[in-house]
């Protein structure tokens, strides 16, 4: 027996089932019933050694109801007590705003996605993680002798889902997850210093080697202080995967989202078929994505997934649209048309489906160079390993002002030294614009960047100010 049961998914379909009869044997026009269900173990670094193994699962069912372009919604942990939930859900819809054009999606089939079950994580044991996570201690050990893993941990989860609507789409299936991540400090001479990186994805991760290094790496490098940090200003920086995701992440996918544009929410309100980007660059949102961390056969409310191109060379081409917020920004005059680009996302079972991305990936047309080579590349500037702070940048504007310890002083093509902290500040949006140069994409199937946020090294020489502490 693995992870999961071996009945799962039939169970989830089995009470979708139940709650369907239930809602159709009170009249209601529309409804949609999804099931979740996570099963997962993890062990827990903390001080060097291992801190807890535990294990448990989670899940429920949501109903969503609509009825004359109103919805509500409520969830369940047990099909058989579902009655009340749903007079609940209904109970709601009729309060709430009307939709004009709002209904569930029609039946259609779904898309063929690979690569997000890996019957080796399902198969995975407490002492599989335990020793996953022996092996990355005693790797930090023989890397960095004065090094420790003062955090991180190891898990592997698998989970289960179902859909069922009035409309005639049923769906099932399980996507698996192995993941881990280490902090390294290094506390000696007066001195305290850290690196922290992680890997994860849908596939057994069979290689630790690289991610280790690298955080070895940054906790050693980050100690070699150096006297030469430059004049406030703005500088060329390279941002690893690890420091621009986070920032890409909170900024970018707001503004593509259908319904910020329509409600001028967005610094690319209005900006359709106008260039956004450096011409070299384009971002698509692809939920089929083979490996992807969020790629599915269907979007959250049932649509067959699908690839959307956001920019194309540098030219905004589209945004991403749920069904019911496309229906309501036309309802509201906002927009003139507008309708699904199968982009709903759920939050499990306790939550309606809402516009959002699923895989972002940012490419270029260009060569892509390697870190070193970007590195070379600079004549004063700095290398910045991760940032903090990334969750206060403005969607909106694009602004943001972060600082970081995880930062090297670059002069004449070289690392120098690193600064204590800096802080780091500019506008996103605009940095995009002019002088951007991409790093090699990290392997989807056995790296992570931000979940699904797939950004690589980037060398950004405009718009960026560094402020050493």
């Amino acid at each position: 027996m693995g992870i999961m049961p071996i009945d799962a998914v039939e169970r989830l379909q089995e009470g979708c089932e139940i709650l369907g009869k239930m809602a159709a044997k009170q009249s209601i026009a529309q409804w949609e019933i999804v099931a979740s269900q996570a099963y997962g173990t993890s062990v827990d670094i903390e001080r060097g050694r291992i801190a807890l193994a535990a294990g448990g699962g989670d899940g429920g069912f949501g109903i969503r109801v609509v009825e004359d372009g109103r919805y509500g919604f409520a969830y369940v942990g047990r099909p058989e007590e579902g009655g009340d939930a749903i007079s609940q859900a209904l109970s709601i819809a009729r309060k709430s705003p009307q939709i004009k054009g709002f209904h569930l999606p029609s039946a259609s089939k779904g898309t063929s996605v690979d690569g997000l079950f890996d019957a080796r994580v399902d198969q995975l044991t407490p002492d599989d993680l335990l020793n996953n996570a022996d092996d990355l201690i005693s790797m930090v050990a023989g890397i960095c002798p004065n090094g420790v893993v003062s955090g991180g941990g190891v898990g592997a989860t698998i989970s289960a889902s179902a859909l069922l609507t009035s409309e005639g789409i049923e769906s099932a299936g399980t996507q698996s997850s192995h993941s881990m991540g280490i902090q390294v400090t290094i506390d000696e001479d007066d001195l305290l210093t850290s690196g922290w990186e992680g890997k994860g994805g849908h596939q057994l991760i069979t290689s630790y080697d690289d991610f280790v290094e690298e955080t070895v790496e940054w906790a050693s490098e980050t100690r070699k202080f150096t006297k030469n940090v430059g004049p406030t200003s703005e500088k060329e920086v390279v941002m690893t995967t690890g420091a621009i995701s986070g920032l890409f992440g909170t900024i970018i996918p707001q503004a593509t989202l259908g319904d910020r544009q329509a409600r001028g929410e967005s610094f690319w309100t209005g900006k359709i078929d106008s260039m956004v980007m450096e011409e070299h660059l384009s971002l698509v949102d692809d939920r089929c994505l083979e490996y992807g961390a969020n790629s599915s056969s269907r979007d959250g409310e049932g649509l067959p997934s699908q690839k959307n191109i956001l920019i194309s060379n540098g030219i905004l081409k589209g945004a991403l649209w749920a069904t019911r917020d496309a229906a309501e920004q036309v309802s509201l005059g906002n927009i003139e048309s507008a309708q699904s680009t199968a982009s709903a996302n759920r939050d499990g079972h306790q939550e309606p489906p809402y516009p959002g991305r699923s895989n972002f990936l940012l490419t270029s047309s260009k060569n892509t160079l390697t870190r070193d080579e970007m590195v070379e590349s600079i004549a004063d500037g700095y290398l910045i390993g991760s940032v903090m702070g990334a969750h206060t940048a403005n969607p909106t504007s694009g602004d943001f002002s972060v600082t970081s310890s995880q930062i090297l002083r670059i002069v004449d093509g070289e690392i120098i030294g690193a600064l204590k902290q800096a802080g780091i500040s500019g506008n996103l949006s605009n940095t995009l614009t002019s002088g951007v140069t991409l790093g090699k994409l990290p392997l989807l199937q056995n790296g992570w960047s931000g979940g699904s946020i797939y950004v690589p090294d980037m060398r950004l020489s405009q718009g960026i100010r560094v402020n050493p502490a």
